[in-house]
């Protein structure tokens, strides 16, 4: 079907200083006519300097004229969707997509005409009551539908896309979301807010925290100038159940609302800084629009492009993908969409209105591939779909018990051989004790064996070189004549002298006695202890060897304590 065109003029601030009204629209026709402007009009002066204008004429599916509330053919906003906006309602409720988006220069009235301000909704509003009242009847008269209906609310800011149902956390930057494309629904919004809504209170209610949310500023055309592309969606779902053949048809719709930022000029609108970025990309989109809609206004061409092998044409491949606001709306400018445009128009600046008019009147020739949205399930086909779920859900089911039990097993293993490394992990702990314990006592045994066989080298040694006994008598008798010599010398007394050489002769006889009895025994005694002393080392050198056997098996052999002594 082709693409519904509406153009309509707004009044405009600049007619104050008594600017010239350069349209004119005939209600009967539904013909815009552009008039040239006169050389009085400093706007138009500005304009004849550049080229020669003339009047331009176009003919549009409706003419709207909202310039002068005085005039006999002035038109309400419940004028506009009472042509245009329930018409689409109906096109939703049969099954069908529908797009609505309004297009203009800056200050043309584009967001006065979807939104409206609160005492003159428009067009958005007026299609929320319309829909709720809607349901309300269909279900008072037929029980049996159920409607189900669920909205979102996104801008496109500087080619990135931001959910205005979101609220924006101060200090933090927006998150932005991801497109992607969908073989059967084609291109969407990832992770995208859809909240489902019962009445016309909920709705409005998230229509005006998404204008909250929008980002707007003022610039020197338009003090509210929309610095994004906003698009508000509905989707309405309808189930009828039919007693009598028991059947269920179910019918989905999508109701795409857009108000696009109006296109501007940097010079005119002397924006700077961030404002010209924002401006900048807003014409980028715009501009590639126009590039979608000239592609799909001439199939003709685009058809021989193709057909005579043109490589490089931009005809061959329409460009949706240059732009983020053309890929989400490809589908209502090409595919499976009744689609309407909105060309809001300013009454005083040739230039502009006629590029919009122009602009209009291109997308005019665009034609839509819209189907109804329905399937149609017979109780045959709805039972098969049950069986068929019931087993996919059997076979699910058997198929998580499984994954449940090989977990369960799992759980059982991993806690088993925690219990087995624990447990070896005990045993190495006390076989590292025990190895430490008999480290230590080796080292002690060998602290031991080198002290007794120091001890024992020694007591064999003594044995072998024995100690010359000493003659206390000869000694004794040296000493009394070196004494006696000194007393000689020193004039002594020899009866004195011999006095004391006899009681010397005496204890000498007598303790040389003693003292050999005394050796006798003492070497007596030191045979007996030798002796015994080697039976120790024996002793200890056999438990010294079991030891070393025991807890040091792999220590090489040594040679024996008698080895060693020489003794065997």
């Amino acid at each position: 079907m082709p693409l519904d065109l509406v153009a309509r003029t707004k009044f405009n601030p600049e007619l104050e200083r008594n600017a010239e009204c350069l349209v004119h629209m005939d209600p009967t026709t539904q013909q815009t006519t552009l008039i040239a402007p006169s050389d009085p009009d400093p706007a138009g002066s500005r304009a004849r300097t550049r080229k020669v204008l003339e009047d331009k004429s176009f003919t549009f599916d409706k003419s709207f004229w909202s310039h002068d509330p005085e005039d006999e053919h002035y038109a309400t906003q419940e004028d506009v969707y009472d042509s245009l906006g329930e018409e689409f309602l109906d096109h939703n409720f049969e099954g069908y997509h529908t797009c609505i988006f309004a297009y203009g220069q800056t200050g043309s009235g584009k967001s006065w005409t979807m939104m409206g301000p609160p005492d003159q909704p428009g067009l958005i509003p007026r299609t929320c009551e319309d829909l709720f009242q809607r349901i309300d009847e269909c279900q008072e008269e037929n029980p049996n539908i159920s409607y189900n209906v669920r909205v979102s609310y996104f801008e496109v800011y500087n080619e990135h896309v931001r959910d205005l149902l979101v609220p924006v956390v101060p200090g933090q930057p927006p998150y932005y979301l991801k497109i992607r494309e969908s073989p059967i629904e084609g291109p969407y919004v990832k992770d995208l807010t859809e909240v489902p809504v019962r009445n016309l209170n909920e709705i409005l209610r998230y229509m005006r925290t998404g204008d909250g949310n929008r980002t707007v500023a003022s610039t020197k055309m338009n003090d509210t100038s929309s610095r994004s592309h906003a698009v508000f969606t509905i989707m309405l779902k309808m189930i009828h159940h039919d007693l009598d053949t028991d059947e269920t048809t179910e019918r989905s719709s999508r109701i795409r609302l857009v108000d696009l930022a109006g296109s501007e000029r940097a010079k005119s609108t002397e924006a700077t800084g961030q404002r010209l970025r924002e401006g900048s990309n807003i014409n980028k989109s715009l501009t590639t629009l126009g590039r979608v809609i000239a592609a799909l206004a001439d199939p003709q061409k685009k058809s021989k492009s193709r057909a005579g092998g043109v490589k490089g044409s931009s005809n061959a491949v329409v460009p949706y993908r240059d732009s983020i606001l053309t890929w989400l709306l490809k589908d209502s400018l090409g595919g499976n969409s009744k689609t309407a445009m909105i060309a809001c128009i300013a009454p005083s600046d040739y230039e502009e209105t006629l590029s919009t008019l122009r602009y209009a009147d291109q997308a005019k020739r665009i034609r839509t591939r819209a189907v109804v949205n329905q399937d149609l399930i017979s109780a045959a086909q709805r039972d098969a779909q049950i069986a068929a779920m019931a087993e996919e859900i059997r076979a699910l089911q058997i198929v998580v018990g499984d994954s449940r039990r090989r977990e369960k097993d799992a759980r059982d293993a991993e806690e088993k051989l925690e219990q087995y490394q624990e447990r070896v992990r005990g045993l190495q702990k006390a076989m590292e004790e025990k190895s430490m314990v008999a480290e230590s006592k080796i080292r002690n045994l060998e602290m031991m064996n080198e002290t007794l066989r120091l001890h024992l080298k020694l007591a064999l040694e003594s044995l072998r070189n024995p100690i010359p006994a000493v003659n206390f008598r000869e000694v004794s008798l040296q000493r009394n004549d070196k004494e006696n010599e000194n007393e000689n010398e020193n004039g002594n007394s020899k009866a004195g002298d011999k006095d004391v050489l006899q009681e010397h002769e005496d204890e000498d006889s007598w303790d040389e006695d003693a003292e050999y009895e005394r050796l006798d025994r003492e070497a007596r005694e030191t045979q007996e202890a030798t002796f015994q002393l080697l039976d120790e080392v024996r002793l200890f050198k056999r438990k010294l060897a079991d030891d070393k056997a025991r807890f040091w098996p792999e220590t090489p052999k040594r040679k024996t304590m008698a080895e060693i002594l020489n003794l065997r």
